[in-house]
């Protein structure tokens, strides 16, 4: 009975104060004015602002876009298509170009080899760097090491690495370690560039070895006198040289020194007492061809030889003067590239590994732990679980520095000499090198700018369609 009394009440009241759910609402009215806040006929958006107020605070911004990358975009593509003048039409010659001139093609060449070792090396080590560096207490203090070299301009960089990759060893720093650790385990020449004179009892053998004049006996003293010595490589401990003791038991005795006198006033083939012997210098006695006896001077350029050495020749190895290792040509044709990609990856190593700290900050770590109860490893949590759920994050710091090798410049321009810069080449300093240098061509510069753009704009459309992915999740 009540209910159907509230029925007729219902049906009694207007349209517009009918009740719904127990409450009366007014029903909208055709032709009526829209809801307050509403996009309508105000001409007001919907969180109220009036869209030409809104356009007017956009308009400055759009027009700074507008001549900022619009037009530069727009008016590259249009003088690509013209030739090196700007006044005649050139069609798509200047695009032949791209992939007909070998220097452009070693600088497409190498930037795939950027694309694909760059981005991949520094988010690598930036994901081994903010996984281990959760574990340790000093953490953070190595976290921020590694950041640091983000606080140097790609221009400081290249110079840093200019000098660190230097040939000589005394300023370059990865080959004085190279060398070291050479040295450590290759015995290093002596006395390079030591040779006789013509007055001396010494003669080319070939090969970069000495040989005596004349064959040797025991009981007459050999005199092995040299030249060319630099003082930086005489032996700190070497002392002056002195004719040898008599050798016993048919022995075949000698010295070798430096047959030169600082100041002047020496003998050749005399030995002074300013001279000094040159301790280590190792000698062989040679027969039919065959060694069949050694030995190395002493401090004092003594030294002595079994009875086996009576008759033969005295011969002076090249192993004794050859040049020292010098290192690794780091700036050579071969290795440029890859090393300028190592400095590279030393500054941008430090940014993936704060964004790959910060996902991985935000995992859950009852997983992590749930997975070590049900027995699994290190490797296997890191492998399973940290590496699948920071696959969002990586795929952030891997695009972004895709995007950014596609357009380096400063260390492949500072870091590369002009004898391999060929070499080293990229498109973005191709197309510096096109539009600015000594024979300018602005076609062939503003068609490697279109083609830097066509490829950049498929990493972007990635990135922002992941980005969207990632909103609606």
């Amino acid at each position: 009975m009540t209910t159907a009394a509230a029925g007729g009440a219902d049906e009694a009241l207007p349209a517009d104060r009918q009740r719904s759910g127990g409450t009366s609402v007014p029903a909208p009215r055709k032709g009526g004015p829209a809801p307050s806040g509403s996009p309508g006929r105000t001409g007001r958006s919907v969180t109220g602002t009036r869209r030409l107020i809104a356009a007017l605070f956009l308009l400055p911004a759009l027009v700074l876009l507008g001549a900022l990358v619009v037009y530069p975009i727009v008016y590259s593509v249009y003088r690509s298509f013209f030739d090196q003048a700007g006044t005649g039409f050139a069609g798509i010659d200047n695009y032949r170009t791209l992939f007909s001139d070998d220097t452009i093609r070693t600088a497409v060449k190498n930037n795939a080899i950027w694309v694909v070792f760059a981005p991949t090396v520094a988010t690598a080590l930036g994901l081994i760097f903010a996984v281990l560096t959760e574990r340790v207490r000093w953490g953070t203090a190595f976290k921020l090491i590694v950041f640091m070299p983000m606080a140097i301009s790609m221009l400081a960089a290249g110079i840093i690495f200019r000098l660190v990759y230097d040939q000589a060893p005394e300023r370059g720093v990865a080959n004085a370690v190279w060398v070291g650790v050479h040295d450590t385990f290759a015995e290093s020449s002596g006395f390079p560039k030591a040779h006789p004179l013509p007055v001396h009892p010494l003669k080319a053998a070939g090969g970069g070895a000495f040989v005596t004049r004349t064959v040797v006996h025991a009981g007459q003293p050999v005199q092995l006198p040299l030249v060319g010595v630099l003082p930086a490589k005489m032996p700190g401990d070497a002392k002056p040289a002195k004719a040898p003791a008599a050798g016993g038991d048919g022995a075949v005795t000698g010295t070798a020194w430096l047959d030169f006198t600082k100041g002047g006033g020496g003998k050749p083939n005399v030995i002074d007492a300013k001279e000094l012997g040159l301790k280590g210098l190792k000698v062989e006695a040679v027969k039919d061809g065959a060694v069949v006896a050694t030995a190395k001077a002493a401090a004092d350029g003594t030294f002595a030889l079994p009875a086996s050495a009576d008759g033969a020749e005295l011969r002076l190895p090249a192993s004794n003067f050859k040049e020292p290792y010098n290192g690794v040509d780091w700036l050579g044709p071969t290795l440029v590239t890859p090393g300028i990609i190592g400095s590279y990856v030393w500054m941008w190593a430090g940014f993936a590994m704060v964004l790959i700290a910060a996902g991985l900050a935000g995992l859950p770590r009852e997983l992590l732990e749930a997975a070590r109860v049900d027995g699994a490893n290190e490797w296997q949590v890191f492998r399973r679980i940290t590496v699948p759920m920071l696959a969002p994050v990586l795929a952030v710091v891997l695009v972004t520095l895709m995007i950014n090798v596609l357009k380096v410049f400063d260390l492949v321009f500072i870091i590369a000499p002009g004898s391999s810069q060929d070499d080293a080449n990229v498109l973005a300093l191709q197309l510096y090198r096109s539009s600015f240098g000594t024979d300018a061509d602005l076609g062939v510069g503003s068609a490697i700018a279109v083609l830097l753009l066509l490829l950049v704009i498929p990493v972007m459309l990635f990135n922002i369609r992941r980005i969207r992915k990632e909103g609606r999740r």
